[in-house]
């Protein structure tokens, strides 16, 4: 499916750990938090950049926050860029992503749809972990099939 949006180079986390091969990235985008600092710090390059976007830690109220935090405090002492990624909404991007939505520029990909009566259905198969797209939740026509 990346493959298919433009990804050059695809690896399936289900089948093989990327930070215990021999390639080196100048970029990693880390949006579960699969992985260990250290760990991406192993595979990027001396000059590379991570930018943690989301984290699996579920612990103590600081828990998802504590890979980023990490990533600050090294950050200064280490020639690699730790970054995390805070989103700044405001209502000019968000006019922007709808005029790209709207000319087709940004595809979002869907996996299932669920009216809103359905949604124990469907966290329950986004907790599976194989959802290939967004699960989407109607709210529109709750009784909708």
């Amino acid at each position: 499916m990346v493959q298919a949006l433009g990804a050059d180079h695809v690896i399936d986390y289900s089948r093989e750990d990327f930070t215990r091969g021999a390639e080196r990235y100048d970029l990693i985008l880390d949006t579960v938090g699969s992985h260990t600092l250290s760990e991406y710090r192993r595979v990027l390059t001396p000059q590379g950049t991570l930018v943690l976007v989301g984290a699996n830690d579920k612990g103590v109220w600081i828990g998802p926050l504590l890979p980023s935090l990490k990533a600050l405090a090294l950050s200064p002492f280490v020639s690699q860029k730790l970054l995390p990624f805070l989103a700044e909404l405001n209502p000019k991007d968000l006019q922007i992503l709808g005029a790209m939505l709207e000319r087709g520029q940004v595809k979002p990909v869907i996996d299932r749809r669920y009216p809103l009566a359905q949604v124990p259905d469907a966290l329950r198969y986004l907790e599976e972990g194989h959802a290939h797209g967004k699960v989407v939740i109607d709210v529109a026509d709750p009784a909708a099939p």
